[in-house]
C-alpha cells in the first residue's frame, strides 16, 4: 500500500518535467484504486494555454481514462495549492480527495475561493511542502536572476 508521500513524490516528478521544459515546476497525479491512472505538469508555455495547469491537465486524463466526468473515488496530488481555476475544476469533477504540498499565499484558493471544492471533497495539504515549495520557488528566483 503506498502512501501520501508516495504519491507526492511522483507529482513531485511531474513537476521536475515541467522545470526541464521551462514551465513553472508544478506537477499532480491522479490515483484510484492505489494507482496512479494520470500524469501532468503545467504546460501553459508549450501549449500557449493560461489554463493548462497541472491540475486540469491531470483531471482530463483521469476523466479519459475512467470514461467519466466524475472523480469521486479519486485523489488527486498536486505539489502547490491549486488556484481558483483549478479548485473550480476539482469541485466540478468531484473528486474525492485533494492533497497537496505547499501552499500558495498569494493566488491558492483557500484564500481566493475557499468554498470552490465539491462539499465532499476531503483535503489534505503540506505533505511534502518544503520539497514542493522549493521546485517553485528556486525556479522563479532563477526567472528573476535573468
Amino acid at each position: 500500500m503506498f502512501d501520501d508521500k508516495y504519491f507526492m513524490q511522483r507529482a513531485l516528478q511531474e513537476a521536475q518535467r515541467a522545470l526541464e521544459e521551462d514551465e513553472v515546476p508544478i506537477g499532480a497525479v491522479v490515483v484510484s484504486d492505489n494507482q496512479i491512472i494520470a500524469r501532468a505538469h503545467n504546460m501553459t508555455e508549450r501549449l500557449h494555454d493560461v489554463t493548462a495547469h497541472a491540475e486540469m491537465q491531470a483531471i482530463t486524463a483521469a476523466a479519459d481514462n475512467l470514461g467519466g466526468k466524475y472523480l469521486t473515488d479519486c485523489t488527486l496530488y498536486v505539489t502547490i495549492e491549486p488556484c481558483t481555476m483549478c479548485a473550480g475544476a476539482i469541485g466540478w469533477a468531484q473528486i474525492g480527495r485533494l492533497v497537496y504540498g505547499a501552499p500558495d499565499p498569494k493566488r491558492g484558493y483557500t484564500l481566493t475561493a475557499p468554498r470552490a471544492l465539491h462539499p465532499k471533497t476531503k483535503v489534505t495539504s503540506g505533505v511534502l511542502a518544503d520539497e514542493c515549495a522549493k521546485i517553485v520557488t528556486d525556479f522563479f528566483q532563477k526567472q528573476r536572476d535573468n
